[in-house]
C-alpha cells in the first residue's frame, strides 16, 4: 500500500512561489506606473502592446489576455479616442475589423517598454545561458514550451 501524497507543499517550492508572486507584483506595479505617465491605464497598456505585435481582432485580443470581449471593446474604443489606436478591415475577412496601433500608438508602446527597468536591469546581470535557462523553465511552467 502507499503512502496518501501530501498535498503540502515543500518549503522550496513555497519560497519559489513567493518570489515568482514578488517578481509578478513588482512587474505589475511598475507598468501601471508607467502607464499612468503615458495617462494611460494598465489595461489600456497591455492591449497596446499586444497590438504592436500584429493587429487583432477583439475576440483574439481577450483570449489572449484572458477577458471578456466586451472589455476589450471599451478598451479599444477608449485608445482609439486618444489615437493611438485604429479600427481596419482584417486582411484575411474584410467582414472582421482588427484593432491596429497608429504611429503614436507603437511610439508610445515604444516609450512604456522602454521605461521599464524592473524586470530589464535584473535580468541584464544574469549570463545569456542563465536568462536562456530562465525562459525555457518559465515556458514550461506555462505550458508553452
Amino acid at each position: 500500500m502507499t503512502a496518501p501524497v501530501s498535498r503540502r507543499m515543500d518549503p522550496l517550492t513555497i519560497e519559489v512561489v513567493e518570489l515568482i508572486g514578488g517578481v509578478v507584483a513588482r512587474y505589475h506595479q511598475e507598468y501601471e506606473e508607467a502607464a499612468a505617465r503615458h495617462r494611460l491605464t494598465g489595461a489600456q497598456a497591455r492591449v497596446l502592446s499586444l497590438l504592436t505585435l500584429e493587429p487583432l481582432p477583439m475576440r483574439q485580443i481577450a483570449q489572449r489576455l484572458k477577458c471578456e470581449p466586451s472589455n476589450i471593446t471599451g478598451i479599444v474604443d477608449r485608445l482609439e479616442a486618444h489615437g493611438l489606436v485604429e479600427r481596419q478591415p482584417s486582411p484575411g475577412d474584410r467582414r472582421v475589423k482588427v484593432a491596429a496601433p497608429t504611429a503614436e500608438g507603437r511610439e508610445v508602446a515604444r516609450g512604456l517598454r522602454d521605461s521599464l527597468d524592473f524586470a530589464r536591469e535584473p535580468l541584464a546581470e544574469l549570463s545569456r545561458e542563465e536568462r536562456t535557462a530562465l525562459r525555457d523553465m518559465l515556458r514550461r511552467m506555462l505550458g508553452t514550451d
